[in-house]
């Protein structure tokens, strides 16, 4: 049986993003992360692709999502969250490298053997990472392949951006690592201070824009795609949907689309979404499985039609009031991918 939702995405125009990234880090190699199942896109997908764009260096989050990358056998592969108890039989597989981001990861790791590994310093957001006043001290002896941080505030200027990047400077020549890497999406943005020799983009490979300077250089990845249920003529003071929000001012042409916030599709959206390039509003409240379009504008469009969401990641999430973030790894599970 095929899915009544499906994403389209446009995977000329992830590599294009990743490329466009690539530029911008200068003289950095460009990784890419691909946790979070590829931002709700589809990892192996997402990987396969990236990777014959030319990315080298990958980034997940836990050691599962490593392992069903495995099969593809990527360059550089790295776990972000570390490594516990329960990972060590994986991480000795060698099917990635762990990012320790604790004393009692780095313990854990030296007793298993070792091997190349990274590490994750907190340079201010506080939350994974050894401090630096310490890391120096309890890395010594590893093989590091990458020093890492991460950005608190790159999508804003925030003094802490020059404050984090300052104290990962001063680490620079002094734990033996092979490289540094620091900046994220945003971080590629404030300048090759934060470029160090690796940078580690995610939300903009998938066309979402953290800082303006990605206006017009990041291109949209995916399109929502819903089939049609029904189209019916509501008539003029009728209303549609939950809590009748919305009520026709003239006899109105309404499709009902196999779409709704169980799919990620937020109630957010409700009279404010569009699709078919803003030809088409959504009206009423967004339900979990259905939703209403305005299709007065659409005569050709009838029952078992698809029709595509309107769904350019900036403006949805201005649209919405929800995270660019949020709307690309809410995407849920019903819809086919790739």
């Amino acid at each position: 049986m095929t899915a009544p939702l499906r994403l389209r995405l446009d995977l000329a125009a992830l590599a294009d993003n990743w490329r466009s990234l690539a530029r911008m880090s200068g003289r950095a190699a460009c990784g890419a992360a691909i946790k979070a199942n590829g931002y709700g896109l589809g990892a192996e997908t997402v990987a396969r692709r990236l990777a014959e764009a030319g990315c080298r260096d990958f980034f997940v989050a836990t050691w599962a999502e490593a392992e069903r990358l495995a099969p593809l056998e990527l360059p550089n592969v790295s776990v972000l969250h570390g490594i516990r108890d329960e990972d060590m039989a994986l991480a000795r597989a060698g099917v990635a490298r762990p990012v320790l981001n604790t004393p009692a990861q780095i313990a854990r790791w030296r007793e298993c053997g070792g091997g190349a590994c990274d590490v994750m310093v907190d340079t201010g957001i506080n939350r994974l990472g050894i401090a630096p006043d310490v890391v120096v001290a309890l890395i010594d002896g590893l093989r590091i392949e990458t020093l890492m941080s991460h950005l608190a505030c790159a999508d804003e200027d925030h003094p802490l951006n020059a404050e984090q990047c300052a104290a990962f400077t001063a680490l620079r020549g002094g734990t033996g690592a092979a490289r540094m890497s620091l900046a994220n999406s945003a971080g590629i943005a404030l300048g090759s201070a934060y470029h160090f020799d690796l940078t580690r983009p995610g939300l903009a490979l998938y066309g979402g824009e953290p800082r303006h300077e990605f206006a017009g250089v990041i291109r949209q990845v995916v399109f929502p795609e819903a089939q049609i249920l029904q189209r019916r003529t509501v008539r003029a003071g009728d209303t549609v949907g939950y809590n009748a929000t919305w009520s026709a001012p003239r006899d109105t042409e309404v499709a009902i689309l196999n779409l709704g916030y169980a799919d990620g599709y937020r109630r957010a959206f409700s009279n404010c979404g569009s699709a078919g390039s803003g030809k088409l509003p959504v009206i009423g409240r967004v339900s979990m499985d259905l939703l209403a379009i305005d299709v007065s504008m659409a005569s050709d469009l009838v029952e078992g039609d698809w029709v595509t969401m309107d769904y350019a990641l900036p403006a949805a999430a201005e649209a919405s009031g929800v995270s660019q973030y949020e709307l690309l790894t809410g995407l849920g599970r019903r819809f086919q991918r790739p």
